[in-house]
């Protein structure tokens, strides 16, 4: 194979990238990206999925082949610095403006500049305290979150963001809007022709791998004490995209920690990753803290390129990003992409954070299409430019 110029500017050889299987022929059109240039429009056939950096919570726009969309949470944290990063591209605006924002400019390639699905994964202010800014800037089709309509399990919550998003959801019942609960198993409740979105875990359900088949982790709710009852991490949704060979494994803020083997059933993250097997991009769970990225979760997703939504001085924590960087858990090579980094955090473990592949910026992930290749272009976060900042990539799938 011809050489590929990586981010770093150099001329490598296809084994040194582990790149398989691509032939000889330069890269096509479609996959190009220039460093100091605007990111080229979503084109179809092609998978897009930003990862979208506002230094206050996650947030992730996927634009499938055929121009049908779904973003999966709108975080708002309002943790002040230096705890979190400094706002992106500024203060002028909500985190939640400059999500819905983003995701306007990069739809309108599609002809249709609406979202067709949104999951909130879980109800922390981080995740979808900027969901009404979002639904303000563009229609939403479906709205999708763990635990509609009761908002019960596994007990009712009276923190204001909590209430405040269920107010949210019954004003869209009330105006006719579209409002589910997740499916574990299903794999038709979000529709992204070409595509497959696998519904792998929520509330402590977790597909088996086998039809729509789930099983249950958590015990009974009033078996347990106070102290053990899960909390609202623990209960995240997780999926699976597919793409043709490409597959993608994300589980918003679900944790394999199981308090030192005292509470085996607390680990939903494992049972998930297993149920995923082995993907191309993985996102790391709960931005990378210490309790999750377990290492069976490492081992079974055993991604190429990993990417953390960092928005805090403890993301990501010195534990997993250990494990994500580790040859140890799975063999080859691998990138690990960071949408932040606070310098606090750098500090606390810079000989692993020397070796991050972004440390600021969107992080977006471009299949090719048909899924047989895709590559990871990172742009500039601190204006509505978007330059490309680097590329990684291509990767077969």
């Amino acid at each position: 194979m011809a050489p590929v110029v990586t981010r770093r500017g150099l001329l490598l050889g296809a084994a040194a990238l582990g790149v398989v299987g691509l032939g000889a022929a330069a890269s096509p059109p479609e996959d190009e990206d220039i460093v100091g240039q605007p990111l080229r429009p979503w084109r179809r056939g092609g998978l897009d999925i930003h990862h979208i950096a506002t230094g206050k919570g996650d947030s992730t726009l996927i634009i499938g082949p055929d121009g049908s969309s779904l973003m999966i949470d709108a975080g708002a944290s309002t943790t002040p610095t230096p705890a979190s990063l400094d706002a992106r591209p500024g203060a002028a605006r909500r985190p939640g403006e400059w999500i819905g924002r983003y995701a306007r400019r990069h739809l309108a390639a599609t002809g249709a500049p609406r979202l067709d699905a949104f999951l909130a994964t879980h109800l922390h202010p981080d995740h979808v305290d900027g969901l009404a800014d979002v639904a303000a800037a563009l229609p939403i089709g479906v709205l999708v979150d763990r635990d509609y309509p009761d908002y019960a399990y596994p007990r009712p919550s009276d923190a204001p963001f909590a209430k405040a998003y269920q107010a949210f959801v019954r004003e869209r019942v009330r105006g006719g809007g579209r409002v589910e609960r997740f499916r574990v198993g299903s794999a038709d409740q979000f529709s992204l022709p070409g595509a497959e979105v696998r519904n792998l875990a929520a509330n402590g359900e977790v597909w088996t791998g086998r039809g729509t088949e789930t099983r249950r982790l958590f015990p009974a709710i009033d078996t347990l004490p106070t102290a053990d009852i899960p909390d609202e991490n623990a209960c995240s949704t997780a999926i699976r995209l597919r793409y043709g060979a490409f597959g993608y494994f994300a589980a918003g803020d679900l944790t394999s920690h199981d308090f030192d083997g005292t509470l085996p059933w607390r680990d939903a993250e494992t049972p998930a990753a297993r149920a995923a097997g082995p993907v191309d991009v993985a996102v790391a769970a709960h931005h990378g803290m210490f309790d999750a990225t377990g290492a069976d979760v490492v081992r079974a997703l055993r991604p190429r390129a990993w990417i953390i939504p960092a928005w805090h001085v403890a993301h990501p924590s010195t534990d997993a990003l250990e494990r994500m960087l580790s040859p140890r858990l799975y063999p080859g090579p691998r990138d690990v992409f960071a949408t932040g980094l606070s310098p606090a955090n750098e500090m606390a473990h810079k000989w692993l954070t020397d070796r991050l592949a972004s440390r600021e910026g969107h992080v977006v992930v471009r299949v090719a299409p048909g899924g047989g290749r895709y590559r990871v272009v990172v742009t500039d976060n601190r204006d509505e430019n978007e330059r490309v900042m680097s590329t990684s990539g291509p990767w077969a799938s």
